[in-house]
């Protein structure tokens, strides 16, 4: 097992991450994405826009000392959710789910919400697992498959 830790985000992450987020599998699997996950110039400013948010708690997630990807937290409309991106190559070793249980024990906005593609079965266990319930459902555009999918809505508190 990978022994996951978090800690600040930091300049030379940068690059391993937007490596990460244009990983194929993984933007299927994530499905609501940038529009373009090629575009550097708008990867560098929406990452310099979420470092200096005083809004946003934003980790980098590292596995034995190497980076393996990013959890957060934010607000919409209000609410606090989280979302996560970690290095496919490491999914199913416990790096999501340890990073999870981290982030949760620092973190505490209760209720805490999170949404996934309902097929990302890997990413709904993940947030289950840690006592996320699904509390409904929402279809919506998600661009990285050029359709409307349906999205399971999660909230730990409830």
């Amino acid at each position: 097992m990978v022994e996951v830790a978090l800690r600040s985000v930091e300049d030379p992450d940068l690059d391993a991450l937007y490596e990460l987020m244009r990983d194929p599998e993984s933007v299927r699997m994530a499905a609501f994405i940038a529009r373009d996950p090629n575009d550097r110039e708008a990867f560098d400013l929406h990452m310099a826009k979420l470092r200096t948010s005083p809004d946003l708690i934003l980790r980098a997630v590292t596995g034995d000392g190497r980076f393996l990807g990013t959890i957060g937290r934010f607000f919409v409309e209000g609410d606090a959710e989280i979302t996560y991106w970690i290095d496919r190559a490491v999914w199913g070793r416990g790096v999501a789910s340890g990073a999870l249980a981290l982030f949760l024990e620092m973190v505490e906005d209760r209720p805490l919400y999170a949404r996934a593609a309902s097929d990302n079965l890997g990413s709904l266990r993940v947030l289950q697992k840690e006592g996320f319930c699904a509390i409904g459902t929402e279809v919506a555009y998600a661009s990285a498959r050029d359709a409307e999918i349906e999205e399971t809505i999660l909230r730990l508190d409830c």
